[in-house]
């Protein structure tokens, strides 16, 4: 009797297993798909800067509300010496003022409207300080900062340095803190201060053709490439993980700038539109 029960059951087990899929399998690479999205970094550029004006607490804020992994932030040096966060050099674009961001002062460049260019909801955002950034978003989500134009700016490498060192920022255990520059020196340098801290150089398009060797010689300073996507492909994204660094493309606008990189197995992606990054559509 116990036998034939044994045997019974068996049976059962083998006929039910041929109908039931695996969890982890189930929509076949759908449900592949959905972990490997778990895993992408979503870096909101110069905040969540589709729904609200750049480098502003309204769009910093936006991205933290949109749960965005990282900022992504532009520091520039004003004529007193102090840390804003600012992407051109001049006020032009982004303001109601013209002229070159260093030839204000902090308390000048703070009377500024860095709002109503986007839309009058947002009339009064003012330029913030980086430390002001910093101090509100620290332990809340990762700070992604970049050195913008430092070529312009004397010993910006040495405040931005110092201004985490103050705060115990220069220690930290969880890459939430990630320094990067267009100007390669300037990231070297940064590193040489910060050397817990990950740094990772930009690339623009004259990057398209790196070389193995030159990737070589980046991570000898920096822990990421982060390129213009309209020179990623699958090539580039194995070389560079072949070479020890992660890759964060910048900076996608549309949905299908999105899901492309996504297919590519980047490792995070740096966007205007935290949305995008979320929305990648799941295979059947």
């Amino acid at each position: 009797m116990i036998r034939k029960v044994t045997i019974f059951s068996l049976t059962v087990m083998i006929f039910a297993s041929m109908f039931t899929v695996p969890a982890f399998a189930s929509n076949g690479s759908g449900t592949q798909a959905v972990q490997q999205q778990k895993k992408m970094v979503n870096i909101a550029h110069r905040g969540a800067s589709g729904h609200a004006p750049e480098n502003t607490m309204a769009a910093f804020e936006k991205a933290f509300e949109m749960k965005a992994d990282y900022i992504e932030i532009d520091v520039q040096m004003t004529k007193d010496g102090e840390l804003i966060a600012i992407h051109d050099t001049t006020v032009n674009r982004t303001t109601n003022g013209t002229g070159s961001v260093g030839d204000y002062t902090l308390e000048e460049i703070q009377q500024l409207d860095a709002g109503s260019w986007f839309g009058q909801q947002f009339a009064g955002e003012r330029i913030p300080t980086f430390e002001e950034v910093i101090d509100t978003y620290r332990g809340k989500m990762g700070l992604l900062i970049e050195l913008k134009s430092p070529e312009l700016y004397s010993d910006v490498e040495e405040k931005v340095a110092e201004t985490l060192m103050e705060r115990n920022m220069h220690k930290p255990n969880n890459e939430k803190i990630i320094i990067q520059s267009f100007n390669h020196t300037s990231v070297q340098q940064s590193k040489a201060l910060l050397q817990n801290v990950p740094h990772g150089v930009l690339a623009g398009t004259s990057w398209a053709n790196v070389t193995d060797e030159q990737l070589a010689q980046f991570t000898t300073f920096a822990d990421f490439f982060n390129p213009n996507m309209s020179i990623v492909t699958d090539e580039l994204v194995d070389r560079v993980h072949i070479a020890g660094m992660k890759i964060y493309p910048y900076t996608v606008r549309t949905q299908e700038q999105a899901n492309n990189l996504f297919e590519r197995n980047v490792d995070g992606i740096i966007t205007d539109f935290p949305e995008y990054v979320y929305r990648h559509p799941v295979k059947n």
